[in-house]
């Protein structure tokens, strides 16, 4: 993991102890709130429906044991809202009614607190924090390295990449040093505080896509050139919101140590030619749709002038690329003796697993190849019933950590599917470590099946959803229990977002669920044929709208339909089912979109 230096240290010292001065310059009424909220927002504080909520950055999802032990300590201590407060909100939740489940039971609002909540994104957030307490979890957090500077914002966001980063058996190159570099280069950037709108970079370094290149402002691909030259494949202009787009592929190789020179061409040009003038038409992907190949020939033009006459200021030398990557080689593990032959282990591992039904599947699901064949990556899940997908509670929180410091060198990942990754578990230790996980409830095995799925905390907590996706999340779950029936169904990305702005990934699910709105009652619209780019998915595509949208009671109906569907049509060989978005994609929209709009009741108005 990265260290930060004692600059670093210092600076998010010092950022804590601004935030302070601000906060109580506005409590005093020295500060209005008009003047600050850009301040507050520069530090990842947002004022949501009932209360404030942090977004704090866990760059390239990388957290480290003590981290999450503060965590933990904010969600006991800090994420509690006075009674009163959470009783208001609380009735408000009530009167929206509960959403019913497909025979028989009905599941209302997931309102609660006490809760961490992992993102897509691989931030953390917390939803009750009071803002007069918002400085002491600032000055918390920054005991520990961790702020929430440029969570929000028109900025460049949190760097991203995917959870097997360093580790993964496909790799090409390790996108984290890459990204750590990309980090202190954005950081409050001058002539980037203030874009046309956020702005967001993924990194993959794998073959396999698992960081979703296509769904980001930025995507960078490292490759091997023909030369075997280590360099990235860029592409922008990808975004989900109002309008979803897969990004261009704007340059197809650029070395590596002038990857942050091009970057800032291309973010000069869209800071130049962006629209200010409509939120809605401010990301970059309108630009990059809206001008195609000038838009290209315009970067290529400001980076010939960066390179040309500027002298290529922010060429990432051998030197500074070596001090960075120096901080992410692999930990120091104590190697295990070994009495026999390696493949003893194997047999051990192979028999306890056919002993326990339970154990073996949690093999197959949570446990992922590592590039060292003596270790593991374990996926610890956070989707069980009645607990929104990606929540932790401090106990789970700090029971992480525990997991982390006795089986992971000190080290989790936050992932992109609201889970926490260990990424340094010896294969001996699998045993202990199931049972531990199983004991915490986080070792659920439905790592990428349907129970594993996204969703955003909706209207629940955020002040721009138009309706809930909590309760559709949990009544799905609870319609889904029976762990063999969800092996049977096989692997499906399923997300879910409360309203346009797609924090929850709808448009890249294979199946999709949007909360919208209509006379002020939640609807929901549902979208199929989705992906995210991975190997399982294929290429980056926006679902399609199978038809007007469905009441929150129908929701949960119209999932068991489409799923009762594809058992119906999928095919089988060797025996192995055909995926839902292989079977989807075989067969066409139509059959789905028939099986959906038979539940719709007749009687209710289509929104």
């Amino acid at each position: 993991m990265y260290q930060y230096t004692e600059f670093d240290q210092q600076f998010v010292k010092a950022r804590a102890a601004q935030y302070r001065d601000m906060l109580e310059r506005n409590l005093a009424g020295q500060l209005g709130d008009d003047e600050f909220r850009p301040l507050r927002l520069q530090n990842g504080w947002y004022l949501q429906r009932y209360a404030p909520m942090l977004r704090i950055a866990v760059p390239y999802g990388e957290i480290s044991s003590r981290q999450l032990r503060v965590l933990a300590r904010i969600a006991r201590e800090y994420d509690q809202p006075s009674n009163e407060l959470f009783r208001q909100a609380q009735q408000t939740q009530d009167a929206l009614g509960a959403v019913p489940v497909p025979r028989g039971g009905a599941v209302g609002s997931n309102l609660k607190n006490g809760y961490g909540h992992f993102t897509t994104r691989l931030n953390v957030q917390f939803n009750w924090i009071p803002l007069a307490r918002s400085a002491d979890v600032m000055e918390l957090l920054a005991t520990v390295n961790m702020h929430g500077i440029q969570t929000s914002g028109n900025t460049i966001r949190n760097i991203n990449t995917e959870a097997l980063a360093g580790i993964a058996v496909d790799e090409i190159a390790d996108p984290r040093p890459f990204c750590e570099i990309l980090r202190q280069w954005s950081t409050l950037h001058p002539e980037f505080a203030f874009l046309p709108r956020k702005f967001k970079i993924s990194v993959n370094g794998a073959r396999e896509d698992r960081a979703a290149l296509g769904w980001y402002d930025i995507g960078l691909q490292l490759l091997r050139n023909a030369a075997g030259e280590l360099g990235f494949k860029v592409l922008v202009g990808g975004g989900m919101g109002r309008t979803p787009v897969i990004g261009t592929v704007v340059r197809e190789f650029i070395a590596w140590h002038q990857v942050i020179n091009y970057i800032e061409a291309c973010i000069r040009v869209y800071n130049r030619y962006g629209r200010r003038d409509n939120v809605w038409k401010a990301r970059i992907k309108i630009l990059v749709k809206a001008e195609g190949q000038r838009y290209i020939d315009q970067v290529e033009a400001e980076y010939r002038q960066i390179v040309e006459v500027d002298g290529a200021p922010h060429t990432i030398t051998q030197e500074e690329f070596d001090r960075v990557a120096a901080h992410f080689v692999p930990p120091a593990l104590a190697r295990r003796e070994r009495k026999g032959e390696e493949a003893g282990m194997h047999e051990i591992i192979r028999a306890a697993a056919q002993a326990d039904p339970e154990y073996a599947r949690w093999l197959h699901r949570n446990v992922k190849p590592h590039r060292d064949p003596e270790l593991r990556a374990v996926v610890l899940s956070f989707k069980r019933p009645g607990q929104a997908p990606g929540d932790a509670t401090g106990e789970q929180l700090d029971l992480a950590a525990d997991f982390a410091e006795r089986f992971s060198a000190g080290e989790a990942r936050t992932t992109h599917e609201q889970n926490l990754l260990l990424p340094w578990v010896h294969q001996d230790d699998l045993p202990a470590l199931w049972h531990a996980a199983r004991q915490a409830g986080l070792a659920r095995p439905n790592i990428g099946l349907l129970t594993d799925m996204i969703s955003c905390p909706g209207g629940d907590f955020c002040s721009l959803a138009n309706a809930r996706s909590l309760p559709i999340a949990e009544a799905i779950m609870q319609r889904y229990q029976d762990l063999d029936e969800v092996y049977d169904i096989g692997e499906i990305d399923l997300h879910m977002s409360g309203c346009i702005n797609s924090c929850g990934h709808h448009h890249s699910g294979h199946i999709g669920i949007l909360g919208v709105d209509k006379d002020g009652k939640e609807w929901y619209q549902v979208t199929l044929g989705g992906a995210d780019g991975s190997k399982l998915s294929g290429p980056a595509t926006p679902g399609k709208v199978v038809g007007p949208s469905f009441s929150a009671a129908e929701v949960p109906e119209v999932i068991e339909a489409l799923l009762e569907t594809y058992r119906a049509l999928r095919q089988h060989a060797g025996g192995r089912s055909e995926t839902f978005i292989a079977t989807l994609r075989r067969v066409g929209l139509e059959p789905f979109k028939a099986a959906a709009n038979a539940v719709r009741n007749p009687e209710q108005q289509e929104a």
